[in-house]
């Protein structure tokens, strides 16, 4: 069960000037420690953070450099003997004192959210603003208090009671903290700086086709923990030994011989585990009882892990994905990915999506279309995504924003795209629902960008080898004429050789589908990750005039004929679901701030092409029938 905290954010809290005493937030010593992502933090008994925050917007960075070089002032040691917490000393203490920014007398704003939809005036904004909220915590002995971040776009400085708890790059993942040594009874004030502005040395770099949505865009929330506490665990089948459950549970203390049990009540397992000299315990079991978890029926089990200081319970289900030739198997049986790309997006409300009813609204949007697999494009969303599809049976796809432009010889930028990665990983892989671990999407074929693409797999590998790696490739129909290929290299390394195509909207009319051929290899299932055009819902016209239904009705036609005569397609995740924001597309009257190639239009509303899709996968479901054996 969540608690709820209430704020105290009323106007006789002491009055602060915001940008004159920022500065100090960067000289103090940073007693909390950043802490390693805690696995199903999801599941944990939370006091949650979300509300209305505080809010200032600092484009010129006052309360965050130093103006006249500009340099952090977190790079820059005190050399003031006097500096304590900015909330004690740095204050207004009479009407006339002169103060520029104040938290209390600022406006306020939701949080999880963007400021882009919220603030009308900041829709286009990137740069730093700041957050403030308070709140009283009164924490046991021999307990640890985590605050956590479902996500924030881009750069995350988070402060408490004046002092620095750590920071983090990356706009889509989440991470922790542990605040225990700086929490205080009462009027705790937490300040958090949020970034998005995009740069080259980030992830993704300088460009992009979304919307670059800033500020605490998910859940905020704290984790009460013993001081000894279920840290991370990975509890799946065997790829190679599918009737036995294989995985570790790790405590976050490296001490051996401490005791862990294992249950799943329902079928009457029970193991008993012991750690090794890093806290951590293998496990290997017998699943001969587990019935397999599909798409027709996402069957879930209750798991639950107890040590002698904490108890953790979570929803897994349990099934084999394999490839065989050209085949996906799925549990043994091959499948057709019937697929939909989405962004993390909810159109009618406006802004980014982050809740469990806004991925209620996506996947049901999916499911009507008789999809049962989704691409979620092209960065991690958020928890409720994989936890949604594991309870609807919908397959997934999920990808780091390792996307245009991207500096593949920066070793910072090859840092943070790690990070995601083993963020994404470390969160979801006990979810039946991920298939696919995405490393990038439409990246050109250069050198260096080959041995960072390696580096990636081998990463992903490491912490997960029970699903397969992928990537949204670039096609090549000049070399030969009507002849398509896949000549990227790292088609070598994938599982699933995936590509982007448009022929029809970026290469010649629709009829061009009906004049190629495709060339691939035969051992691999081919996949096709983006495909459509554009079209403003209930613009109409002829089938040959751009923008109208009626084109990318036609468009679709050709394109699933085209795609019907690949012997090896074992899928697809057409461009895409919804429209959604992007700043690239401003053709006035038709996309107006909108990429327009969603089947459903930002209204909510369905154009003609998407029911060309559904018949189509409703085909494929005959197709290729499911039998549920166990």
């Amino acid at each position: 069960m969540k608690k709820i905290l209430k704020f105290r954010l009323k106007s006789e809290l002491t009055q602060v000037n915001l940008l004159s005493i920022l500065p100090w937030l960067f000289v103090l010593n940073l007693n909390a420690q950043s802490t390693p992502l805690i696995q199903n933090i999801h599941n944990r008994d939370a006091t949650s953070l979300n509300g209305h925050w505080k809010f200032v917007v600092d484009p010129y960075e006052t309360g965050y450099r130093n103006h006249r070089n500009w340099q952090p002032f977190d790079k820059v040691e005190s050399t003031k003997a006097s500096a304590k917490p900015y909330w004690t000393d740095r204050v207004a203490e009479s009407p006339t004192d002169r103060v520029e920014y104040n938290f209390n007398t600022s406006a306020e704003i939701l949080v999880p959210g963007d400021w882009n939809t919220q603030k009308p005036e900041l829709f286009y904004y990137e740069g730093s603003a700041w957050y403030r909220t308070t709140f009283d915590y009164n924490l046991p002995e021999n307990k640890k208090l985590i605050l956590y971040f479902g996500g924030a776009n881009y750069q995350t400085d988070v402060y408490l009671n004046g002092q620095k708890v750590g920071m983090h790059l990356g706009g889509y993942d989440p991470f922790n903290f542990d605040i225990t040594e700086l929490l205080q009874p009462e009027n705790n004030s937490l300040v958090v700086r949020v970034d998005n502005r995009r740069e080259d040395s980030r992830v993704p770099g300088l460009t992009s086709d979304w919307w670059n949505y800033g500020g605490l865009t998910r859940e905020v929330k704290l984790v009460e923990l013993p001081e000894t506490y279920i840290q991370d665990y990975r509890i799946q089948l065997d790829p190679k030994n599918p009737e036995n459950i294989k995985g570790f549970i790790k405590l976050n203390t490296g001490e051996a011989g401490q005791n862990i049990n294992l249950s799943i009540p329902e079928i009457k397992l029970e193991k008993q585990l012991v750690t090794n000299a890093e806290g951590k315990a293998e496990l290997s079991i017998s699943a001969k009882k587990i019935k397999k978890w599909y798409p027709e029926r996402p069957k879930l089990y209750d798991v639950k892990i107890t040590t002698s200081t904490d108890a953790i319970t979570d929803r897994i289900g349990f099934r084999t994905i394999e490839t065989k030739g050209a085949d996906i198997l799925l549990n043994g049986q091959s499948i057709f990915l019937r697929g939909i790309s989405l962004h993390e997006e909810n159109p009618i409300r406006g802004g980014r999506a982050y809740s469990k009813a806004d991925a209620r609204t996506l996947f049901g949007w999916a499911q009507e279309l008789n999809c049962n697999f989704v691409r979620l494009a092209h960065y991690p969303h958020n928890e409720y995504m994989p936890r949604l599809a594991d309870e609807l049976g919908i397959l997934l796809w999920e990808e780091i924003p390792v996307y245009w432009g991207i500096d593949y010889e920066n070793p910072v930028v090859f840092n943070q795209a790690k990070t995601q990665l083993e963020t994404l990983i470390q969160r979801d892989k006990n979810r039946a629902s991920v298939i696919i671990w995405s490393l990038a999407n439409e990246t050109p074929e250069v050198p260096s960008r080959l041995n960072f693409l390696r580096k990636l797999k081998s990463i992903a590998l490491n912490i997960d080898d029970t699903r397969f790696i992928s990537a949204a490739l670039e096609r090549d129909e000049k070399s030969k004429a009507d002849v398509v290929t896949i000549p990227d290299p790292f088609a070598e390394d994938v599982d699933i050789i995936a590509c982007n195509e448009y022929i029809g909207w970026y290469s010649g009319l629709p009829d061009r589908c009906d004049e190629v051929s495709w060339e691939l290899p035969d051992d691999k299932p081919f996949f096709i990750s983006e495909f459509g055009g554009g079209a403003l819902y209930n613009h109409r016209g002829d089938k040959l005039e751009r923008w109208t239904e009626d084109y990318q009705k036609y468009l679709y036609e050709r394109q699933i004929a085209m795609l019907k005569r690949i012997p090896t397609l074992r899928g697809s995740t057409p461009w895409i679901l919804i429209d959604f924001r992007s700043p690239r597309r401003n053709l006035p009257l038709i996309q107006d701030g909108w990429n327009r190639k969603g089947l459903i239009s930002n209204g909510g509303f369905k154009k003609e092409a998407y029911w060309v899709l559904k018949s189509f996968y409703d085909e494929m479901e005959k197709q290729y029938p499911v039998n549920i054996k166990d």
